[in-house]
């Protein structure tokens, strides 16, 4: 079985023409594929199909792509699963409530099957790639990459897939100072559009969870992790 037939993804469109286009180009890149035509279904079908990649459009009948999204971040399985919105709606507003809800990433349609394709085969193979990595231990607090696990004081805590991947960063460099623009290209790399916005609200929601101690602000400059 090649690593891409060992990848499940999800597909959560209302319009089933997308639906159809995307489901056969990931079948035939070599992808184990199911679909959903709005966000009660694919909430549904995450919980026994397990995904590792779940495309979500926002504007759907029954339950919107945010609403959708924080709901499936509450499923213990779906944690570290890779959520990216495939929308048409291309307001900065849409956007930053994708990124709070827990996305990944952000792609204004329309879709381009070949690069998306590329898109996500590179990001498999990252995750791939990741999975070597050693644990960064500071303090009471444990980030261990291999698993996309982090223990504080002994308590596990659920991150999202990019939250945890902000937090990983900034520990493994402890004490110096990154730019939003330096760590948007590191978190979410240089294909990827997102807003400068989208790390405050990703450093806000880790600091929510490992408490204010560890990220700190360097007014007109960046962030930092305190070792």
């Amino acid at each position: 079985m090649s690593n891409k037939q060992s990848h499940r993804v999800l597909v959560v469109d209302d319009d089933t023409d997308i639906l159809d286009l995307l489901k056969y180009n990931l079948v035939k890149e070599g992808y184990e594929v199911k679909v959903a035509e709005d966000g009660i279904k694919a909430v549904d079908i995450a919980k026994s199909f397990h995904p590792d990649l779940i495309l979500l459009d926002i504007m759907m009948p029954r339950q919107d792509g945010v609403e959708t999204c924080r709901q499936l971040r509450e499923i213990p399985e779906m944690t570290s699963t890779h959520i990216t919105f495939l929308t048409a709606r291309a307001e900065e507003y849409s956007e930053v409530a994708a990124f709070d809800v827990g996305a990944d990433d952000y792609i204004i349609k329309p879709i381009k099957p070949r690069a998306l394709m590329s898109r996500i085969s590179a990001l498999f193979r990252k995750e791939k790639k990741s999975k070597s990595l050693p644990k960064v231990v500071s303090g009471d607090l444990t980030i261990d990459k291999s698993s996309y696990t982090v223990t504080i004081k002994g308590n596990h805590l659920t991150l999202p897939k990019k939250e945890f991947e902000l937090l990983y960063f900034l520990a493994q460099n402890p004490n110096k100072v990154f730019s939003r623009d330096d760590l948007l290209q590191n978190i979410w790399g240089t294909d990827v559009y997102v807003l400068a916005r989208t790390v405050d609200v990703h450093i806000r929601k880790v600091r929510e969870k490992i408490g204010e101690g560890y990220i700190t602000t360097v007014k007109g400059v960046g962030y930092k992790f305190e070792s």
